[in-house]
């Protein structure tokens, strides 16, 4: 393929989503107000519960099955590989740019996880139907590209609304306003801003600033009967705790740390769906096919799911005009950004792909090779916008970064594409 088709295939599908993006500018201008900020919300958790879930598992369904699952096993550790590398990349670079703490989540995030599934659904059929597609017939090419997007997309589905998901919604918590007004409340060690403190503030604040309690003395007048206090419960024979006792503190406090219910969201629970449905066999015959009982089921899925893309390209440009009159992302912020993900990741990935091929991890099918590569040169997902609209938090800057991730993909995801597609044939 020449280089100059290859950018055409490469460069329509990202400026398609450039102009929806604009579309959802244009909706949310305060003269038109179709997509205000309480529209934006009731789209998110449309997207969040329904459109998302219903596109991943759908896919899923009718493409995979026990087979494919075991063949195409070193996708998911090379889509981790692309999580956990970005996640260092963002986190050395939030670091060196000495980034705002609440948007920590969102840098790491945007450096972490990509589109992998969106973006790749446009690209790989276009690249497909090209007459000169060094990945052979076009059907059978289609048909084989679709299957292996569709795995990418839940993978990647998994791990946004797991880690990304949950690394957003920790970082906005450890900057929200709750702690500022924690950090400046002075502690009266009598005891009574204590009391106001526990109506005001969450019991994980509380914990947090139990040692200031520690250091305060007690009064002169109250120091004798504390003193007695204290006599009187060293009287008290200790309980013992027993097994349960221990391991339901353990679990309290992992509990604490992470936030197990933000695990099982509804596009992770559509995944496992999905997979049931594609891998045993009885329930695929039920619903998947033209002939199956079921098959109006997979069928209402497929079509909410059509309407995942349009619907977050919207949220992402509708949230871009708040972007525009106000952001706190740097200019070295973003240099970092693009850094990452059009120069580090692909150079790495390219290292570990070509690795995995060595050792025999990755058979000699050169759509799924180039698969591999691409995943590591495409821009942030765009998920990452939903998230931040859910917690309200770096929803401006995330359509900054959006805006020139995707931009600079025009060019970026166009050359390596073009780079990996030599490397493979």
């Amino acid at each position: 393929m020449e280089f100059l088709d290859l950018f055409v295939v490469s460069l329509n599908p990202v400026l398609k989503t450039l102009l929806i993006t604009i579309v959802g500018l244009l909706l949310a201008i305060p003269r038109i107000d179709i997509l205000g900020d309480a529209a934006r919300h009731h789209l998110n958790n449309v997207v969040y519960y329904v459109f998302n879930p219903a596109l991943t598992g759908g896919s899923l369904a009718d493409t995979v099955t026990a087979s494919s699952i075991v063949s195409l096993w070193f996708m998911p550790v090379n889509i981790l590989l692309t999580f956990i590398l970005g996640s260092g990349l963002g986190w050395a670079l939030v670091k060196i740019t000495r980034t705002p703490e609440d948007l920590h989540g969102l840098v790491v995030g945007s450096c972490a996880a990509g589109n992998h599934g969106h973006l790749l659904l446009i690209i790989i059929p276009a690249v497909c139907e090209e007459d000169n597609s060094p990945f052979g017939d076009k059907l059978t090419c289609s048909a084989n590209g679709q299957g292996l997007v569709s795995l990418s997309m839940a993978i990647n589905a998994i791990y946004i609304w797991t880690y990304v998901y949950n690394i957003i919604w920790k970082y906005g918590n450890l900057s929200g306003k709750d702690i500022a007004k924690a950090s400046t409340i002075s502690i009266d060690c009598s005891g009574r801003t204590l009391d106001m403190f526990r109506e005001n503030y969450t019991e994980a604040l509380l914990q947090s600033r139990q040692s200031s309690f520690n250091d305060c003395e007690a009064p002169d007048d109250e120091y004798s009967e504390v003193q007695e206090h204290n006599i009187a419960v060293e009287d008290v024979p200790e309980k013992k705790e027993t097994l349960l006792t221990k391991i339901k503190a353990h679990l309290d406090a992992l509990s604490d740390k992470i936030n197990l219910k933000m695990w099982f969201t509804p596009t992770t629970n559509a995944t496992i769906v999905g997979l049931l449905i594609g891998v045993i066999s009885p329930i695929r015959k039920l619903m998947i096919g033209d002939h199956a009982p079921l098959r109006v089921f997979d069928g209402s899925a497929s079509l909410l799911g059509q309407a995942t893309v349009p619907a977050m390209t919207l949220i992402v440009g509708a949230n871009l005009l708040k972007g525009m009159k106000k952001s706190g992302v740097r200019v070295w912020l973003m240099i970092g950004i693009l850094a990452v993900r059009y120069v580090a990741l692909p150079i790495v990935g390219i290292g570990v792909v070509k690795a995995a091929q060595h050792v025999g991890f990755v058979g000699s099918d050169s759509l799924y090779v180039f698969i591999l590569l691409i995943q590591y040169s495409v821009p942030p997902a765009m998920a990452i916008g939903t998230i931040t609209q859910l917690f309200e938090v770096g929803e401006s800057e995330c359509s900054v970064i959006m805006l020139w991730t995707y931009g600079m993909a025009a060019i970026a995801l166009t050359l390596w594409s073009t780079f990996f597609m030599r490397l493979v044939s």
